[in-house]
């Protein structure tokens, strides 16, 4: 039990060996860029997510409350 917390040889941060559909990549280049856009994308997300939240403060309503018409386009 002295070994309970130690990390395995083959550990790599982030692949925890789950992936039902095959779509990690096995080129270790190609690995590392999907990685690169993961990360990208993830930075994307909370950074709208801090815009819904910027709106909500502002205006008091949040997005779906707002009142936009789309009767003129």
């Amino acid at each position: 039990m002295d070994n309970v917390q130690r990390l395995r040889d083959d550990y790599y941060p982030g692949d925890l060996g789950f992936d039902p559909l095959g779509l990690k990549p096995e080129d270790p280049a190609e690995f590392r860029t999907m990685q690169e856009r993961e990360l990208s994308h993830g930075r994307l997300a909370m950074l709208a997510a801090a815009g819904f939240m910027a709106q909500e403060a502002v205006s008091g309503k949040t997005w779906s409350q707002q009142d936009v018409g789309f009767e003129n386009f």
